[in-house]
């Protein structure tokens, strides 16, 4: 088996095949439409890379830089786009068709403290065997799960039967997260 190529993410130089690009960069005293040939021989004057950023662009949009530079910019933005990323946790909480009020009162503590930490609440009614006949009990349950966290949380997806399971989800409020 031969080892597959992998292609650059930006074509450089004399990969780039158009005619025109839209020149950009730093150190550019007229950024404008060049013909890619004279772009290039810019670049080399500089002793940097034509890197092409948008080749979507009409014409594609072309910076004069060091390629190994403007790979290790990029590879810091993604990360710093990452570190920014907010993690949603969601937490599980499961009931049966015939849950017990104290059992109730407990889970429903429970989701209140997951609600204020700021995790998603998934609530589920798990059906087993013949149970599976008290479906509107389940949905009961739920929605009143729901009104009982009304003032932390709030209804993402209202209880929906999937197999044997009735799912809700419930998102913290934005006044939630900021206690």
């Amino acid at each position: 088996m031969r080892p597959v190529k992998q292609e650059p993410a930006h074509r450089i130089n004399r990969n780039i095949r158009v005619p025109q690009v839209r020149l950009v960069g730093d150190n550019i005293e007229n950024p404008g439409v060049y013909p890619t040939m004279e772009a290039i021989k810019i670049a080399d004057e500089l002793d940097l890379d034509l890197v092409e950023i948008s080749p979507n662009a009409d014409p594609p949009v072309c910076k004069i830089t060091d390629y190994q530079k403007f790979l290790y910019q990029q590879k810091r933005k993604q990360k710093e786009l990452k570190a920014k990323a907010v993690k949603v946790v969601v937490k599980e909480i499961r009931f049966g068709p015939n849950t017990d009020d104290h059992d109730y009162q407990f889970k429903l503590k429970h989701a209140e403290k997951f609600l204020n930490e700021g995790a998603k609440v998934k609530a589920y009614v798990f059906f087993k065997g013949r149970s599976i006949l008290f479906k509107d009990k389940g949905e009961i349950l739920l929605l009143r799960f729901a009104q009982d966290l009304e003032e932390i949380g709030k209804v993402e997806q209202l209880p929906k039967l999937e197999g044997k399971r009735m799912t809700m989800f419930i998102a913290p409020k934005a006044s939630a997260k900021n206690k």
